[in-house]
């Protein structure tokens, strides 16, 4: 089974459109040459982002990412926030040509399935058909502890509300697109709608319902307890890397 395109065109909303070129054009005028492609994801290029509740995604593709200055990047972000309320955060990804090339199944996968390019050559049509199987799931979830592991020690370290929110709602989003994951074979999509992407867990996947549930409530409203989170949090973490424990294992096997 292939996997399709979740963007397959960009209808980008009028009141984003100007955020969106002003981006591509000061990323543009800041790292000129060193830009190989821009590619956005989530609702703004779906054309379904809501005013003060969506946020901007960005992936760029380049040579080598070490000639994007990060500091500079974080300042510009931080301009167009103040100038464009309209969004709550500005997420950047950056990657390397060779890294979408090379890594099918993980860059590969994000560029060519997940994303959709407004500024370059889509590098994504270079990457070959990606067929969802065990392997691809495996390596989909190669660097899934890492992230986790990164959000968990700084939900666990911060001290301000509104970053505890974000960081809450982040690690719900995180862990969902986690357990997806165990059912694409069931499924045969990638699901970026966050309640249908619930409910195909709940239909496909052996964990305990109220988990989920749960995740899908902290990531809608995530004004909870931090320590009740975590601790829940970790149960899930916990079924999901058995889980795939447990494919690798059969993988092997059979393989």
């Amino acid at each position: 089974m292939i996997l399709e395109k979740v963007i397959n065109g960009v209808v980008i909303q009028s009141e984003y459109k100007d955020l969106v070129d002003k981006y591509v054009d000061h990323i543009l005028n800041e790292f000129k040459d060193k830009i190989h492609s821009i590619y956005m994801c989530g609702s703004i290029p779906k054309g379904t982002a809501q005013p003060f509740k969506s946020d901007a995604d960005f992936t760029i593709v380049c040579a080598n990412p070490e000639d994007i200055d990060y500091e500079r990047l974080s300042i510009m972000k931080d301009r167009l926030l103040e100038e464009y309320p309209i969004v709550t955060k500005i997420d950047t990804t950056i990657c390397s040509i060779d890294d979408v090339l090379s890594k099918p199944n993980e860059w590969g996968f994000w560029v060519k399935i997940i994303c959709v390019c407004i500024y370059g050559d889509d590098i994504g049509e270079k990457v070959a058909p990606i067929v969802i199987s065990p392997e691809f799931i495996l390596d989909l979830n190669i660097e899934t502890k890492e992230e986790v592991d990164r959000i968990h020690r700084s939900l666990s370290n911060a001290s301000d509300h509104t970053m505890k929110t974000r960081y809450i709602k982040g690690y719900s989003k995180r862990l969902l697109r986690a357990l997806y994951s165990l059912v694409l074979e069931d499924t045969g999509v990638w699901e970026d709608d966050m309640t249908k992407m619930k409910n195909a867990i709940l239909n496909y996947c052996e964990i305990d319902p109220a988990l989920v549930e749960y995740l899908y409530a902290c990531y809608l409203d995530s004004n909870v307890l931090v320590e009740e989170f975590l601790r829940i949090a970790d149960e899930v973490y916990d079924y999901f890397e058995n889980a795939l424990k447990t494919m690798a294992a059969s993988r092997t096997s059979f393989g």
